[in-house]
């Protein structure tokens, strides 16, 4: 079979190749998985580079996330059928045209929810969901989030939205600002224009802003933490530039703050079972039901994952990048 690989760490333009790889064989209570679509996320480039959490050995197939349909199921397998469409996340080695997960985490999808949405249902919007527990807010709390453009920013507006919680969406550029009011989300600011601190505090007519959600890292954490309010929490859920934190010391202190870092994959251990069930159904509602829409930009081709995944990081993008077996398609 034909599968994404890499042979040592760095930048993913540089390492990714595709080479054939024997058909992987499911164990007990395992299944066997025909790829249909895999978005790219930002912790799979991390994985790429040997930055993440853990490190895979190589030669490794990267990929985490993607749909399609069961082709074989191991020994023990009862619940889950060949044919079967299901969702896959937490998984490995998912960018190839078949992938081994364990029957647990193939999550059976409806035919209703297309392939966009079914693809990265699971990891941002779980993620998302967590987090917004995690935050410990209430109806009429306000929440303020960067990169808010991107999958993690638009699904906590939207979960946060049916609690009643309100969001500050910052962003960067024009394009950013338009998408995310096209979708109702405000208010928003951009963070290249000048006195855009001051506009964003105010633009809670005064109300505390009680968490503060980074996901770019460098100075962007010194500004959040500006805006927070006194006693309120800043979390760390990405580190999109690639630089460390750099906050004030003195600010930190005399607001009381507290900092603490959110690693998605942790909590959904974590959490337990009954909660995860929990999440994961709301989710599947919420697609069904044609409230979550999650779209790609475009998808190419296993053969080109290194343009693919060069393309992923370039700015002003509005959706995901993915890669399937078949050729590349606008998305």
């Amino acid at each position: 079979m034909r599968a994404v690989v890499i042979e040592e760490f760095g930048e993913p333009k540089d390492v990714l190749a595709t080479a054939d790889r024997p058909l992987p064989e499911p164990g007990p209570g395992e299944v066997r998985i025909a790829l249909d679509l895999a978005p790219i996320h930002n912790h799979d480039l991390a994985i790429i580079r040997g930055v993440y959490g853990y490190r895979p050995p190589l030669p490794a197939i990267p990929g985490t996330e993607g749909v399609g349909r069961i082709d074989a199921v191991g020994e023990g397998v009862t619940d889950r059928s060949v044919g079967q469409r299901v969702a896959v996340s937490g998984a490995t080695e998912v960018w190839a045209e078949y992938f081994v997960a364990k029957a647990a985490q193939a999550l059976p999808v409806p035919d209703s929810i297309d392939d966009e949405t079914a693809a990265q249902l699971l990891a941002m919007p779980f993620s998302a969901a967590v987090l917004l527990d995690d935050l410990r807010v209430r109806q009429g709390d306000w929440v303020v989030v960067n990169a808010a453009n991107g999958a993690v920013g638009r699904l906590l507006n939207l979960l946060a939205r049916r609690r009643g919680v309100r969001v500050l969406n910052l962003v960067r550029g024009e394009a950013s600002v338009r998408a995310l009011r096209e979708l109702g989300y405000e208010p928003v600011v951009d963070t290249e224009t000048d006195g855009w601190l001051d506009r964003a505090a105010a633009a809670t007519e005064g109300a505390p802003i009680v968490r503060a959600v980074d996901q770019v890292g460098g100075p962007a954490g010194a500004d959040l933490l500006e805006l927070l309010a006194p006693n309120g929490e800043l979390i760390s859920f990405g580190a999109l530039s690639g630089k460390p934190w750099t906050i004030s010391p003195g600010t930190l202190i005399f607001k009381q703050a507290v900092v603490k870092g959110f690693w998605g994959a942790q909590r959904a251990q974590e959490i337990g079972a009954a909660e995860r069930a929990r999440v994961l159904r709301e989710l599947v509602e919420l697609a069904a039901s044609g409230e979550l829409r999650l779209s790609i930009a475009a998808v190419h081709s296993l053969e080109h994952a290194a343009e693919a995944a060069a393309a992923s990081e370039r700015p002003g993008r509005n959706a995901k990048i993915a890669l399937s077996p078949t050729p590349d398609r606008a998305g």
